[in-house]
């Protein structure tokens, strides 16, 4: 199936802010049918999501999550952990520093899921999805002003949460799908051995 009937070309590009990580532009493209329009957007360098397994003491699957206050949105949110890519960043070795520094548990195999566009209409953010197993306790190791709680919940429970709409994450409403699937064993995962 062709998609060119669906395509805008760009024709000018105006810088509208740029920031630590955030850069902002307005374009003015050509529509299919030859008439222009204006799109602003954010250019965002990428991020990673982990969907944390973790054996309970009785042998139930917990997921590890994390409460975090976000100033956009002024609440407290009940979310994966997650992080922002760096210049060239491997995906799996973000998942692998962001789980560690933001709740201490490292996890001895990884598993990548996919990925997702979060906000499409005005965002060039893709995050990739992995899932983490094996994980092995550690002391943290927060960025400079980031404030945030680890707890874990078994897949019920934060089923029943984002259900309830206490979660309200994006990311994390998201990967309840893979969740749900990679437990029901329907979506299988390709799990490697943490590199060294």
């Amino acid at each position: 199936m062709s998609d060119e009937h669906l395509i805008e070309q760009s024709l000018e590009r105006q810088e509208l802010f740029k920031g630590r990580f955030l850069h902002a532009f307005r374009d003015t493209v050509r529509l299919p049918d030859g008439g222009e329009a204006t799109r602003e957007y954010v250019v965002h360098p990428g991020a990673v999501v982990v969907v944390p397994l973790l054996q309970g003491p009785n042998g139930q699957t917990r997921i590890v999550l994390e409460r975090q206050y976000r100033y956009p949105v002024g609440q407290v949110m009940i979310e994966l952990p997650a992080g922002k890519l760096d210049a060239g960043e491997d995906p799996l070795l973000c998942g692998q520093r962001e789980l560690f520094e933001e709740t201490g548990y490292r996890a001895h195999e990884w598993a990548r899921a996919g990925q997702m566009h979060l906000a499409i209409a005005y965002s060039t953010e893709v995050i990739h999805i992995y899932f983490a197993r094996g994980l092995t306790s550690g002391e943290r190791q927060l960025d400079q002003g980031e404030f945030l709680d680890v707890f874990s919940a078994t897949p019920d429970e934060l089923m029943a949460w984002c259900r309830e709409g206490k979660v309200t994450d994006a990311k994390t409403l998201s990967c309840m799908v893979w969740l749900q699937n990679v437990l029901s064993g329907d979506w299988p995962l390709d799990w490697q051995s943490a590199p060294t």
